[in-house]
């Protein structure tokens, strides 16, 4: 009897401290309680980089003192009698690869590198000698094209427009749904564009809350994440496919063994 409880013991030890393992390589944050938040203690704010589309509207008291700095879509008329869309819609600028934005009646603007509250500053200061001196000019400036990619072991990839120009790893990652229980946590990949075109990749681990202190807590304008499968479903597809086949195999067998008994008769 003794011989028979042992392994069986033995197996069951083995099986609780390998889901207690298995267990921690799932939650999130999981020392958070005892990290100091003080570096994340701050206001994040996006910064502009080539390729970026801005929203620019500039607002008078006079609306048509600021109509020459405002493009707009133009509608026209179609050959059935029918507008193009347009309408008023402003159109968005293109931050070029030298970082500046083609800005009407002023010219070129170098806007890279700003956040938008600095790039308002900017375009105000450049308006406001061509502006009566009892008029003010107010500019607003929007992103347009901020998104973020994530793929992998979500539960969906995904591309997220980030509409609030500030948006946090793991919002992001909520977003696609979380990611999937076979998701790497403790090695996810982000990959990074800076200004100059310079792609840099980082590793991140959820399950240490230290990444919240990083420079990584907020994602930028096209960052990719992107979450590797762990060994557990890397083993189970290798399974999978090798049951498929096998499975194949003695239908094919099968087949041809009741074709021969058929002939045979």
């Amino acid at each position: 009897m003794k011989k028979i409880l042992l392994p069986l013991v033995a197996l069951m030890a083995v099986l609780f401290m390998d889901s207690c393992n298995t267990y921690k390589q799932v939650p999130y944050m999981q020392n958070i309680d005892s990290i100091s938040l003080a570096a994340s203690q701050y206001l994040y704010d996006a910064r502009i980089k080539p390729k970026d589309a801005l929203h620019i509207t500039v607002h008078t008291t006079d609306p048509t003192v600021s109509a020459p700095f405002n493009l707009t879509i133009s509608r026209h008329l179609g050959q059935d009698g029918s507008l193009s869309q347009g309408g008023g819609m402003l159109q968005s600028y293109l931050v070029e690869n030298d970082g500046t934005i083609n800005f009407p009646v002023i010219g070129r603007v170098s806007v890279v590198g700003l956040t938008k509250s600095e790039c308002e500053t900017l375009l105000e200061g450049k308006i406001a000698p061509y502006l009566a001196k009892s008029e003010k000019a107010v500019v607003t400036v929007r992103m347009a094209s901020f998104r973020v990619t994530l793929i992998g072991d979500f539960n969906r990839s995904t591309v997220v427009p980030v509409t609030t120009e500030k948006m946090s790893l793991l919002e992001a990652i909520a977003s696609a749904g979380d990611l999937t229980i076979y998701g790497k946590r403790q090695n996810v990949l982000l990959i990074r564009e800076d200004a100059t075109g310079k792609k840099s990749i980082h590793r991140i681990d959820l399950t240490d809350a230290n990444f919240i202190n990083s420079p990584y807590y907020y994602v930028q304008q096209n960052d990719i994440i992107y979450v590797e499968p762990n060994a557990t479903k890397a083993k189970n597809s290798a399974l999978g496919q090798s049951v498929s086949i096998w499975f194949s195999f003695i239908s094919i067998a099968t087949s041809v063994a009741s074709l021969l008994v058929n002939i045979l008769r």
